[in-house]
């Protein structure tokens, strides 16, 4: 594979993308991420006023957007979840690639809603992290304390990556600990020749 080239890491909530980016993180590799991305536009006032403008008050007393506020809202109505998607994910990505610019070499962009989005095209190469539902949902409730009713409706609002055909890019089956998944990151490394 030749350098320069831009690979997304996706897979449903809970699927270990994170960690799995971490780990392509230590292998020297520029990472970008879209939620740091949307973390850094909703501090932006331009940005945030336009979200006003589609959602409403979805902003707390302090003047910074109520993130459960506004969960509450696209999750429960898939009109309004499309809305946000319409509007942030082109910033988002118009943002993620603007960081990468003056990258030389092979960068990571991990992208939560590549398949929603059908942006897989404007990747060289695509790593799936898949992982069985349950761990999915456990997995969620411990890491931000949500309900398991809040995680299965998050989950349902995403693709069905067990219903999908992915011959044509790389997939992790990430049920095993962290040194198989490491394992499974190294040897995606290694078939593509960049380690």
């Amino acid at each position: 594979m030749k350098q320069n080239k831009k690979i997304a890491v996706t897979g449903g909530i809970g699927s270990g993308k994170s960690t799995a980016i971490k780990m392509i993180k230590e292998h020297g590799f520029a990472v970008f991420s879209c939620d740091e991305v949307y973390a850094d536009l909703v501090k932006d006032k331009r940005f945030l006023k336009k979200l006003c403008d589609i959602f409403g008050d979805i902003m707390t007393p302090e003047g910074q957007l109520d993130r459960k506020k506004l969960a509450t809202i696209v999750f429960s109505d898939k009109n309004a979840l499309e809305k946000l998607n319409a509007f942030t994910h082109p910033e988002i990505y118009r943002e993620l690639f603007r960081r990468a610019e003056n990258e030389s070499g092979t960068c990571f962009f991990e992208v939560p809603l590549l398949f929603e989005d059908g942006a897989q095209d404007k990747f060289d190469c695509v790593l799936i992290i898949e992982r069985d539902n349950d761990k999915r949902i456990d997995g969620v409730i411990n890491r931000d304390n949500l309900s398991r009713e809040e995680v299965v409706k998050r989950i349902n609002n995403q693709l069905k990556y067990d219903n999908c055909n992915f011959e044509k890019y790389y997939v992790i089956h990430n049920n095993g600990d962290l040194q198989q998944l490491q394992k499974e990151i190294d040897h995606f490394l290694l078939t593509k020749g960049l380690i």
